[in-house]
Order: C-alpha cells, then structure tokens, then sequence
C-alpha cells in the first residue's frame, strides 16, 4: 500500500467524548478522501467505557485497515480500543491492563432498589462485551478473560505476545514523511483527567 494511502493518528489521550469524537471525525474525514489504513498509535490511561466501545465498533465496523501500535500504555478501555487494531504493535518499554468495571457515584446520591439493580446490569454488560473484545482477539476463552479483569490484569508487551493482545514488539511508530495527526489531552493541575478541567488538542 503506498504511504498517500496510508495515515496516522496519535492518540496520546483518556478516552472520553471529545476524544472519541474527534478520532471518529477525523477517520470519517480519511476515508472521504480515499484513505485505505489507519495506524492507530495509542498510549492512554483509559476512560469512558461506553465511548471505547463506541470507538473500536466504529474502527472495526469501517471501509479501512487498522494497525494498532501501543507506545505507553493501553490500559483499561483503552485494551479495547487497541484491540480495533488487525495488526497490534507495542514498543518494548509498554504496559496493558485490563480490569472491571467501575460504578462512579459524584456527590450524595440516593438510588432506589431498581435503580441499583439497573446499574449493576449495566456493569455486569459493559464488563462481558469488554471481556467478548478481548476473548476474540486474543482467541482466550470468555470467563478466562473475565476472570482476568477481575484479577487486574497488568502485561508487560512480552506477556501481550504470548497472551494473544500483540503481535510484535516493534520500535519504529511511523516511517518519515507519514501523515500524523495528534489527538492529545493535557490536564490543568496534578492528576487531572476530565474535560473539565484540561485542555484538547487535535493538531494535523
């Protein structure tokens, strides 16, 4: 494939909506103009589920070919997200994880029996279409990824090879010329990850 046809997107970023809107944009963008592959350079904390699973459906569900190339971290959603990848890379000094899933309660909030009924439904789903993700990539059985995000899971990228999630530990990002667009999220203050309280960045 000649490298017109080929671009990149640096998402050095939580996944949370306006991060995923701007990846589905600028994809969306790509193809209209002919693009036919998509590397996916990924290092995120991790973030909303729904908006990764959104995302790799999206990815999967495209007219295009995705490579994955971790180099940070994909941790959380964002395992999902890298799994969007047909070819999935990692530099050698990464990290993946994959856990649960966690219920946030913001302030003092008063469920009722079925409210709370609803929500642990709608964990216990969230958690078994991530473990399908990741059992269908890798080829591992369900409950053993189940079982896995429940253990918090944390692989080093030589462990990512032999658990399914990798194919090769490759240093090179992109060869030069390549087209490279950034999606980037820097936080305001120590340890701040929410829109609210950062800055996004899309940069061509």
């Amino acid at each position: 494939m000649s490298n017109n046809e080929k671009f990149y997107i640096k998402f050095f970023a939580p996944v949370i909506p306006e991060t995923v809107a701007a990846l589905m944009q600028i994809v969306d963008d790509k193809i209209r103009a002919g693009k036919k592959e998509l590397g996916l350079l990924i290092s995120t904390p991790g973030g909303d589920v729904f908006h990764g699973l959104s995302a790799y459906n999206f990815l999967k569900g495209s007219p295009i070919k995705v490579t994955a190339h971790n180099f940070g971290s994909a941790d959380s959603i964002g395992a999902v997200l890298f799994c969007a990848g047909e070819k999935r890379y990692s530099v050698p000094q990464a990290r993946f994880l994959i856990h649960g899933v966690v219920c946030n309660f913001h302030g003092a909030v008063g469920l009722e029996e079925k409210q709370l009924e609803e929500r642990l439904k709608g964990l216990k789903i969230d958690m078994g279409n991530i473990a399908r993700v990741i059992a269908e990539t890798t080829g591992k059985n369900y409950k053993k990824i189940i079982k896995d995000m429940i253990n918090r899971t944390t692989l080093y990228p030589e462990e990512a090879i032999k658990y399914g999630l990798v194919h090769e530990i490759k240093t090179e990002l992109y060869e030069a010329g390549a087209e490279v667009i950034s999606i980037q999220f820097s936080p305001k203050g120590l340890g701040g990850t929410q829109a609210a309280s950062g800055e996004f960045i899309v940069t061509p």
